[in-house]
């Protein structure tokens, strides 16, 4: 019972400790993460037997080195020994027997006060441990005395498995240095005690301890001094450059006449020549008028081809060409300008002149601009 009392004692003195490491900063009291740590640890153990396990206590102490990975999840292996005792009871005998053992274990520490809070850091953390390893015993002569009493006993060393779950509720108190409390249950073979039960062996320890936290130095980046230079760069492009240029025009329509018919209808004819002259200067305009030779007499051929060509003039200058530009000429049916007959009852308008344009060319050409450039 007073064993208790003190467990409770100091885990309320951990408590106040905790409370006072709270009031430090956080950039003072959170390491980053990866940490490694060591540690040790001090305390009592007994392995549960049908003998009275009070009496079988013995002290304990482990070392341990790991790492807290995250906030939430860490490792650690843990080497704990090094005193245990065993009790034999019957109707005529009753005795205790001391060996020694050695327990390695790989832990895993799941931080609880990290998983279910909203914070990475707390000054008082509570783990589960759960682990698998190795357990050493030897020097176990008292027991092997009593084969009379304990024919399991083994002589020398024994091996067998461990299989560990327990808690730890680790404080705080400096950003490198906590001290921690930890309770585990072990267990071994079942013939770890020289006795045999038909389930493993349970060994029971409780430790109070101290662990040095430090962080783990990542490799630091080396940031290249970056050079620069600055450059006069060529830029060649093509730039279009315009020339005046006087180009020859020419243009040519056709008026067809029916049989014996002279009138000048040809609205569309004389809507292009009015375009054409707009656009260009100097105009001149050459009319030529005809008579199919299959039709009529030349005396009445010419007569048709020469009015033809007069009201074609005369529709000319009335839709505004100067008469003064106009050339006219009539051959009746002396000149048959195509080779089908019908075409050839046809007035030709040629028209002339001269067109100022604006040619382009594409000049080579080039500027400078300045590059700023990494060299380094």
């Amino acid at each position: 019972m007073n064993r208790i009392k003190n467990f409770c004692a100091i885990a309320l003195l951990m408590l106040g400790m905790a409370t006072a490491a709270n009031a430090q900063s956080n950039e003072e009291k959170t390491l980053i993460y990866p940490q490694i740590f060591v540690g040790v640890q001090g305390g009592a153990q007994t392995t549960i037997t049908d003998y009275n396990n009070w009496k079988l206590f013995t002290p304990t102490a482990s070392f341990s080195v790991g790492s807290f990975f995250t906030p939430v999840i860490g490792a650690r292996l843990h080497f704990n020994g090094l005193w245990n005792k065993g009790g034999f009871q019957d109707e005529t005998d009753d005795f205790k027997y001391k060996y020694k053992y050695l327990t390695s274990n790989v832990d895993l520490m799941l931080n609880m006060c990290t998983l279910l809070g909203n914070k990475n850091y707390y000054p008082l953390n509570l783990y589960l441990i759960g682990g698998i390893g190795l357990n050493y015993a030897w020097d176990n002569g008292d027991a092997y005395a009593r084969l009379d009493k304990m024919p399991l006993a083994y002589e020398y060393d024994r091996f067998s498995h461990n299989a560990r779950a327990g808690m730890m509720l680790d404080c705080n108190i400096s950003k490198h240095v906590s001290i921690n409390l930890e309770v585990t249950a072990n267990n071994l073979n079942d013939r770890y005690n020289s006795k045999m039960s038909d389930r493993g062996d349970w060994q029971i320890t409780a430790q109070l301890g101290v662990a040095y936290k430090f962080a783990a130095k990542k490799a630091k980046k080396v940031v290249e001094e970056e050079v620069w230079e600055t450059r006069q760069d060529t830029i060649w492009y093509d730039d279009a450059v315009f020339t005046p240029k006087v180009e020859n025009g020419t243009a040519t329509w056709t008026v067809f006449y029916k049989i014996r018919e002279s009138d000048f209808e040809a609205d569309e004819q004389l809507a292009a020549i009015g375009a054409f002259l707009k656009d260009h200067r100097d105009c001149m305009v050459d009319i030529k008028s005809y008579a199919d030779v299959e039709t009529g007499n030349p005396k009445i051929n010419m007569e048709y081809s020469r009015q033809r060509c007069e009201k074609a003039v005369k529709a000319l200058t009335d839709a505004g060409v100067p008469a003064s530009s106009i050339t006219s000429s009539y051959y009746g049916d002396t000149i048959q300008p195509f080779a089908e007959n019908d075409k050839n009852r046809v007035s030709i308008i040629v028209a002339t002149g001269l067109k100022d344009v604006n040619e382009k060319n594409l000049v080579k050409k080039f500027r400078t601009k300045e590059v700023r450039y990494r060299v380094k």
